[in-house]
């Protein structure tokens, strides 16, 4: 055992999954506290929505400059920078609804932080990870995300009953600074003799296997080709999914309490372990895509370009279907059934379209991930706010809250938006490096 030596990149996705998971267990559990203390004081629903979303106003900002960071300075030193500055800012600002302007800007300063995270982290996997571990890697990272939300879901309900909204903060800000002592101590650049070899036809010559066994990250002088990457089809196609799923999961994030509390009549103290089912479930079909995906390309049973598209249509299409049904149960269990449903085969998707960035610009994956997440950050602001804004029209209108048909215009939005995101990317998208 003394003797066996963990191969280093196994060692930084491992820290790349630790990681999204505490961001999601942040994210989530700002959610959950804020909504406790809001509905202490009686916020109306429009102003939730605000406060909620202006995580996403900073977070936008920062996907675009994130992606340029990590690619000038290093994805390892822009995550560990990132993840110092959200940290700080949740230990020591206080969550206060009262305290509008201080929260408005805590927020949107934690959003700024958070911005850089995913564009570094996915420089880092590229530089790390060869193309027939991409699928599977992508998605054990990407799973840290929900794994975090469900033990956010699980245990920060508990902890504000009894410790008070403030306490989650204080457990995310240690959480965020104990992963960045790891990493600092267990992350490294990747010399060249470290990265690994990739599996080539026995008539590939030397000098092949030998290009394709380097790090992949193009240098950080080489001029970044940003006319062809906003005027590529197959990358709109990713940002046009990459938009409806993150619409999708903050929709679901940050309202799914409130309609608990309204709609069913249930506390998230009160559902057990139930209401970490639809991110326990995403965690899950994140690996099932990843490892379906990497098999069905290693094996050359598809092609990259078809094994994006299947998993990304399935993905889509089961979520949309599920969320349509979920207004028209109006039980605890229906909901949950429902949303694990949804929740779990987007994750699915992410084996086609999230993966996709490293096939079609693997040298400039944090770039190319920085334009699509703005996508997905500008869906958290307009979801998350609209989402808001229906429930108060709703409202204003004498329709009742309390009722679970008057949901449905918050839960059907997101699934047309699956059902058109899919057709795009089956048109658009390919498997083929597009950006050398």
């Amino acid at each position: 055992m003394a003797r066996m030596k963990i191969p280093k990149r196994y060692v930084i996705v491992l820290l790349t999954f630790i990681c999204t998971n505490v961001c999601y267990v942040e994210r989530v559990g700002f959610s959950i506290a804020y909504t406790v203390a809001a509905d202490a004081i009686n916020v109306n629903q429009a102003n939730k929505g605000l406060i909620l979303s202006m995580f996403y106003y900073g977070y936008v900002l920062s996907q675009i400059p994130g992606g340029w960071a990590a690619q000038r300075l290093g994805g390892r030193r822009v995550l560990l920078l990132s993840f110092l500055l959200w940290s700080l800012i949740c230990g020591l600002i206080p969550l206060d609804p009262n305290r509008a302007v201080i929260l408005v800007l805590s927020r949107l300063f934690v959003g700024v932080a958070q911005g850089f995270i995913f564009p570094a982290i996915h420089t880092v996997l590229a530089q790390w990870v060869p193309p027939q571990e991409r699928s599977r890697s992508v998605s054990l990272t990407t799973s840290g995300m929900y794994l975090g939300a469900a033990c956010g879901m699980l245990f920060f309900p508990s902890l504000v009953k009894h410790m008070g909204p403030q306490s989650v903060c204080l457990v995310e800000a240690v959480l965020g600074v104990a992963w960045s002592v790891i990493w600092l101590k267990f992350s490294s650049e990747p010399p060249r003799t470290d990265l690994p070899k990739v599996a080539m036809p026995k008539v590939a010559s030397r000098e092949k296997i030998k290009a394709q066994s380097v790090g992949v990250v193009a240098p950080r002088t080489v001029k970044i080709p940003w006319r062809r990457i906003i005027f590529s089809l197959p990358v709109w196609a990713i940002v046009v999914n990459n938009f409806t799923f993150h619409y999708a999961l903050y929709v679901i994030m940050n309202w799914l309490p409130t309609y608990f509390e309204l709609a069913l009549k249930l506390s998230l103290q009160d559902m057990g372990s139930s209401k970490m089912l639809p991110y326990f479930n995403m965690f899950i079909f994140s690996n099932i895509g990843g490892v379906v995906a990497d098999h069905l390309i290693t094996k050359r049973i598809l092609s990259v370009t078809k094994t994006r598209k299947l998993l990304n249509t399935i993905g889509f299409v089961v979520s949309a279907l599920a969320l349509m049904a979920l207004p028209s149960f109006g039980t605890p269990s229906g909901t949950v059934i429902c949303s694990s449903v949804s929740l779990g085969f987007l994750a699915l998707g992410r084996a086609g379209f999230a993966v996709n960035h490293m096939d079609v610009a693997p040298k400039f994956a944090g770039i190319v991930m920085g334009v699509s997440n703005t996508a997905g950050t500008l869906a958290g602001i307009v979801g998350v706010g609209l989402t808001g804004n229906i429930l108060e029209a709703a409202k204003a209108s004498n329709m009742d809250l309390t009722n679970s048909e008057t949901w449905k215009t918050v839960f059907f939005v997101p699934a047309y938006l699956c059902i058109f995101s899919s057709v795009i990317f089956l048109v658009f998208s390919t498997g083929e490096k597009i950006f050398e």
